[in-house]
Parts: C-alpha cells; structure tokens; sequence
C-alpha cells in the first residue's frame, strides 16, 4: 500500500497499512517478560557528583532554550518520550530537565574509565544491545526504575533520524507507560542535529538548541498494555504531542535499519507490530 503524503499534522491513526486490524483488534495480546525482578540501579555518588558538575556547564557552554520545565512532574515514574536527531539528545535531555533523567546506553561505552564516569554521570545505564535476552534485560531495567519512582528517557521511533523527519513511532514506549502507570512528557529537540550531526567526531559551538517539554500524558484511558489496540493508539498521541513541538516534517514511515539479510527484508515488508 502507498506510504500517505506527509499532512501538517500527526495522524493519529496511522498503523492500517503496517497493522491490519490495529484499529479494531482490542484483544491483540503481548507476552509480558517472565524473567525475575530487576532491582532498579542505583546511580549513587558518581551520579550526583557528576550531574552537579556537568550540567550547569553544559548549560553554559551550549546556552540551549529550555521551554516547559514546569510541566515535569515533580515525582513519580515518568518517560521522557522524545524525537532522536542526534547522539547529544541523550545529553540535552539530561541537562534541560529539572529532574534526574535516567536512559539505556550500549554497554561498550563505559569499557574505558573516562568514559564510564561520563555516561554514568549523565545517568546512563549499561545494557547489551540485541533482540532476545537483550532486550528483555534492558525491558527489566526500565521498568525497574520506573517502579522505584524514577524518570527514563526513551525514543518512540527507535533510532535517529538521518533526515530531520519524524518517523512513526514505535509500541514499546507505549508499552512501558501503559504497563507501569508512568505518565509520559513528551520532549521536541530541535538543533540538535545542527550541534552534532549524524557521523560528526565532536559538537559545535556555533549553533544553540531547544529543549520543549509539553504537558505530561496520562494513556491509562487507551486500555491496558496487552492490548495492541490501547498500545498504537497511545503511540500515536505521544508523537502527535512531540510533532507538536518538534514541528519537523512528517515521513509516515517507520525508520527501519537496513535490512542486511533475505529474513530481514522480509520480516520488513510483511505487516506486524513496530515495538
């Protein structure tokens, strides 16, 4: 079926092309993990001394506008769901929000220690990358720390956009807030791909990026998370909200990893659920 033209708005039910039924299969069912409780991680001193010094710095040195600090709830679970441009979105996230913001990061990027006191110090959480196993572990570790009252940044459509265009997102964030009662703020980045763009070694210092948090979301109303009905239509608010305030162009796509294999080009084409 022919991928929509782009519109001025989200369109908030987007799925019939890539999910038969989404929009009518209320009883769509997921398997929740069954692997024992993690125990959320405990960031400690490393985390509190780092934030302390890095963030008022990073506020200096890159002067980003932060618009919407006061429609971040002050406690409980909660997901930053954001639009991914660039790799300092895990960056400004942290350094704009008027709360810890904790997120998942390849496990390779704490093997050297300079590096490992500077992810942990802007709250990322080593985890193996991968389907499986993997997955499921980093699945346990957000949700552990959503538990404990904690916030996670995460991003719906799943991997940064090499064009500027806002992809459709994917279940899984969906899934997490619908599954531990978290409320989502959702998060418009813009500039960031200007500061560091995809490929780039080191930021620039000639360019100033915003950070816009809109009103928090409540998706409990869309059904529970076993529901794959409930889950795409919670999506789909989430990315009309940061379409909002990201303002970028629509793709009406999924931005899918290119397939290196027969299977994937396949498993691309057929129609199922984007988690």
């Amino acid at each position: 079926m022919p991928i929509p033209e782009c519109n001025g708005e989200y369109p908030l039910r987007v799925t019939s092309d890539l999910v038969p039924g989404a929009e009518d299969t209320p009883d769509e069912t997921v398997e929740e993990p069954q692997s024992p409780e993690a125990a959320p991680r405990r960031m400690g001193l490393t985390y509190a001394l780092g934030r302390s010094i890095l963030t008022p710095l990073a506020r200096i040195v890159y002067r980003p506008h932060i618009e919407g600090k006061a429609n971040v709830p002050k406690s409980g679970p909660v997901i930053f769901a954001s639009n991914h441009l660039s790799f300092i979105d895990s960056i400004a996230i942290p350094v704009a929000a008027p709360r810890p913001v904790h997120f998942l990061a390849k496990s390779s990027y704490f093997e050297k220690p300079a590096s490992r006191w500077f992810f942990t110090s802007i709250g990322a959480i080593p985890v193996q990358r991968g389907a499986g196993q993997a997955a499921l572990d980093a699945l346990d570790q957000q949700r552990a720390l959503l538990d404990d009252g904690k916030a996670v940044a995460l991003y719906p459509e799943g991997t940064r956009s090499l064009d500027g265009r806002l992809y459709k997102g994917r279940t899984g964030v969906a899934f997490l807030a619908l599954q531990a009662g978290a409320r989502v703020v959702p998060v418009g980045l813009i500039g960031t791909d200007k500061v560091m763009p995809v490929g780039a070694k080191k930021p620039s210092f000639q360019h100033r990026i915003t950070v816009r948090f809109g009103e928090p979301l409540d998706l409990a109303h869309h059904g529970p998370a076993t529901s794959g009905k409930a889950r795409r239509l919670a999506t789909d608010e989430i990315m009309a909200a940061i379409h909002a305030l990201s303002g970028q162009e629509l793709a009406n796509a999924y931005n899918e990893v290119p397939a290196h294999n027969t299977i994937d080009r396949i498993k691309q084409v057929l129609p199922h659920e984007r988690r």
